[in-house]
């Protein structure tokens, strides 16, 4: 019998929740929007490190009400996601994360989001 099958989508699925005003995820290089899908998938290494996991969401991803979107809390406030508080480790911290998390280059998930059908609640597929 002649024809090809179709394979299945080796990247593994995951449903994540996103806050309703989230921003649509950009493009891949496209700038950052804050729209949190890929901290909410994985942890970056960075946020390996703080969240003591490779998998699910990251400990230090932080919902801003006044910007409706997502932060990286190693950068924005990192002694609520370490518990330390002298000034120079702060700001220390706060200058490696908005490196090692490439702040600014643009985004590199790789993922698509799916929103569910009205009723199924406010996700978005990974």
């Amino acid at each position: 019998m002649a024809g090809t099958m179709a394979r299945p989508d080796p990247r593994p699925h995951a449903t994540v929740w996103l806050q309703p005003a989230a921003p649509a995820k950009p493009a891949v290089g496209a700038p950052c929007n804050g729209c949190g899908l890929c901290c909410l998938a994985e942890p970056c290494p960075l946020g390996m490190l703080v969240s003591r996991r490779r998998t699910g969401a990251c400990v230090a991803l932080r919902w801003s009400d006044t910007g409706q979107r997502y932060l990286c809390g190693m950068v924005t406030d990192p002694s609520s996601v370490t518990g330390w508080s002298h000034p120079w480790a702060v700001r220390a911290l706060a200058a490696l994360a908005h490196r090692w998390i490439a702040s600014g280059a643009g985004c590199d998930a790789d993922l698509s989001a799916e929103a569910r059908a009205p009723g199924g609640g406010a996700d978005h597929g990974a």
